[in-house]
């Protein structure tokens, strides 16, 4: 078996789709191909529905007013006179599920998927917002910040940076199953995203964030998204969008809670890296730190006051009991929201937070959180914690 096992783990299936116009000859005699040759196993047909939607968006006065089923029949009888159904919109296949599925074509496709964000998005704002160029660095957190922008019908073009393949331990906070485990985590956001939307033009730096690539990473950007966990790294990403003139958004999970951090480098000439939480540090102070060190590090730069109580006990626990700093698939879906919020505000020249703001799901919810005396224990345990730490 172990040569069954190893040819099929060899087959490398692409991770951008084929869009295919069945209106010309060429993709037909394609489309024909992948049939003939096995490649699509699925198809996916609601073009129907997806011009119902889109009829009714064009022409909203008529959806709640008796006649509308009849007068789409009469506007998709039209389309059909034309040319056969199949030859209008485009067909997506995606090799890594051997599926095509018919959609509209890319600028009634978004029209239809943002919809129902108007006019909590206007118009003008979603425009704005989807023909942005946004990096991600990193894609533990960033899987969800990548989701969310897409999601919110932002970004339509993404750069995406992580050298690490999908673990199992990471699939407690990252959107993704079985079937991908020991994939490139870039590759593994890249399919969901452009199962989303086909229309995505997705640029993937598998070994992460580097100084041989950090130029082209930055090329073209509008805002950059920091996720990445080696703090020497973040430093370098903060160099150059100073240079550059770009905002960074960054945000960590803090329990069931998150962090986000935005730092203004487009609009304040001189800001300090961090918002100077961790004073003057070099790219080469930063680039030896062990684990342990980073942590220590990333814990002064979240500030130890804003650390939950589980988080500070489990810190002390990195190396004896647990192996790694906790995290939790809720706050990466609440960090996510947020960065993606951040980055709409941004690139819309919207108000906006510029340092720090605290997502607490514990401040909300829990009873008593503000009480006087839990707010003393808290600060007593706090100093307690820094002092073991050295803060």
């Amino acid at each position: 078996m172990n040569d069954v096992f190893q040819s099929i783990k060899n087959e490398e299936l692409t991770s951008k789709p084929s869009i295919l116009d069945l209106s010309t000859r060429t993709d037909q005699e394609r489309f024909r191909g992948l049939v003939r040759s096995g490649d699509i196993r699925q198809l996916v047909d609601d073009f129907e529905e997806q011009q119902r939607e889109l009829f009714g968006i064009t022409h909203p006065a008529t959806v709640y007013a008796p006649g509308f089923e009849e007068a789409f029949q009469a506007h998709y009888a039209r389309l059909a006179r034309t040319r056969e159904i199949w030859g209008h919109g485009r067909w997506v296949y995606y090799p890594w599920r051997h599926l095509v599925t018919h959609v509209l074509p890319a600028d009634e496709y978004q029209l239809v998927r943002t919809a129902r964000n108007q006019n909590l998005i206007s118009k003008e704002e979603q425009e704005k917002f989807y023909n942005s160029t946004v990096g991600i660095a990193g894609l533990s957190v960033g899987s969800s910040v990548a989701l969310a922008l897409t999601l919110s019908g932002g970004a339509m073009r993404m750069k995406l940076a992580d050298m690490d393949r999908l673990a199992l331990s990471n699939t407690n906070r990252v959107l993704a199953g079985s079937d991908r485990l020991g994939m490139l985590k870039v590759e593994m956001a890249a399919r969901t995203i452009y199962e989303m939307n086909p229309y995505a033009e997705l640029q993937l730096y598998p070994d992460g964030i580097t100084e041989a690539n950090i130029n082209s990473f930055f090329d073209n950007l509008d805002i950059v998204v920091d996720e990445i966990d080696n703090i020497a790294f973040k430093f370098l990403i903060r160099k150059e969008s100073k240079k550059r003139k770009i905002a960074v958004v960054m945000a960590a999970d803090n329990g069931d809670n998150a962090v986000v951090d935005i730092e203004r480098y487009d609009l304040d000439p001189q800001p300090d890296y961090f918002h100077g939480r961790l004073g003057s540090v070099s790219f080469q102070q930063l680039v030896n730190l062990d684990k342990f060190a980073i942590g220590r590090t990333i814990t002064q730069h979240i500030g130890p006051e804003n650390i939950t109580e589980r988080m500070q006990q489990s810190l002390g626990e990195m190396g004896k009991t647990i192996v790694s700093w906790p995290q939790l698939g809720g706050a990466a879906l609440i960090n996510g929201a947020a960065v993606a919020y951040c980055v709409r505000k941004i690139l819309n020249g919207q108000p906006l937070e510029s340092n720090r703001a605290l997502v607490s799901l514990d401040e909300k919810l829990l009873e008593g959180y503000n009480d006087a005396r839990e707010v003393a224990r808290r600060r007593d345990m706090t100093k307690d914690f820094a002092r073991k730490f050295g803060l």
